[in-house]
């Protein structure tokens, strides 16, 4: 194989990997690695639907005419792969389900492109919302088939650190400690702070969704923490005080979507990210950089001043 192809053929392998790296907010390809590993050991065909996704979203990325190296980065990737779990998670067939990953990784691509340039015209990040946006036009149109419906019952301490590591697990849509634990791991390869600050928000959040009543059915399957974890994922940079703002408003919000029925998925993180980065906007220690977009795409990276040469000391994998 020429020197060339085989550069070629590692290059994509590399973005295809930042691409699930960057559901957790990592742009390392060692964690993208750990995120389809929890995604195997949870069930393959979440795995298979993350590949997909990515691939189809990646692609639309290039027809679109993205920036090359925001795509290297797997900025255009990820939401493509959340879309594709979403539909995996939600439909039981598994021919509709994967038609639906395709069409709707592909949509979360297109739109990614006005719909990020409209955020950040107002200093917000588009993280997750793509996927969202997506799956609420289909989600009506389904019957969804739950996967984490399980029989309530009652939970000790034992059950504590399982479930920590489960609401981990979901930022994926996986559903298991194992699966927790793989992608804390992978976070950790990329940023070790990183890894604390979505230990800790899961934990927090897991801990006041339980204070406030939630089932262990909820808590078994990972539905506590998952939002906590991300927002404390995103707002980490922003210091901790931010962090546990950003957690407990996203329990807040997760609480009101339940109350109503409404599925929320990872909004409660997004709007609470959002929100806490437009109360901190105007604070001159933590304005966000003209380039925001970057950070709120999902990199770990600080946001006030990462520029382009990041990438050449960035650790690759």
């Amino acid at each position: 194989m020429p020197a060339a192809t085989h550069e070629e053929t590692l290059d994509a392998l590399r973005t295809l990997l930042r691409s699930l790296g960057q559901i957790v907010l990592q742009r390392h390809a060692a964690t993208g690695v750990c995120v389809l590993a929890a995604l195997l050991v949870s069930d393959t065909r979440l795995a298979c639907a993350a590949l997909t996704g990515a691939i189809a979203a990646n692609v639309g990325a290039v027809l679109r005419g993205y920036d090359a190296d925001d795509t290297r980065d797997g900025l255009h990737g990820f939401n493509g792969a959340l879309a594709a779990l979403a539909a995996f998670t939600f439909i039981a067939d598994y021919a509709t389900a994967m038609a639906v990953a395709i069409l709707a990784a592909t949509a979360a691509a297109w739109l990614l492109g006005p719909w990020a340039r409209w955020l950040d015209a107002r200093g917000l990040g588009f993280y997750s919302s793509p996927c969202l946006l997506v799956t609420w036009a289909w989600l009506p149109f389904m019957h969804p088939a739950l996967a984490h419906v399980s029989t309530p019952y009652a939970v000790s301490w034992h059950d504590a650190v399982p479930g920590v590591l489960t609401g981990i697990a979901q930022t994926s849509f996986a559903c298991n400690a194992l699966a927790g634990a793989f992608i804390l791991g992978g976070i950790a390869l990329s940023s070790m702070r990183a890894a604390l600050f979505a230990l800790a928000g899961a934990a927090l959040a897991t801990l006041a969704h339980w204070l406030a009543g939630a089932d262990g059915a909820s808590f078994g399957a990972g539905l506590l923490g998952f939002n906590g974890a991300l927002a404390a994922l995103a707002l980490a940079d922003c210091g901790l005080l931010a962090a546990l703002a950003g957690v407990g408003v996203s329990v807040a919000l997760q609480q009101i979507a339940a109350m109503y029925g409404v599925p929320a998925m990872t909004a409660p993180f997004v709007v609470a990210t959002w929100t806490v980065r437009l109360l901190m906007r105007d604070t001159p220690r933590t304005r966000p950089s003209k380039r925001v977009r970057e950070f709120s795409a999902g990199e770990h990276a600080r946001c006030e001043d990462r520029q382009k040469t990041t990438r050449a000391v960035s650790p690759e994998s």
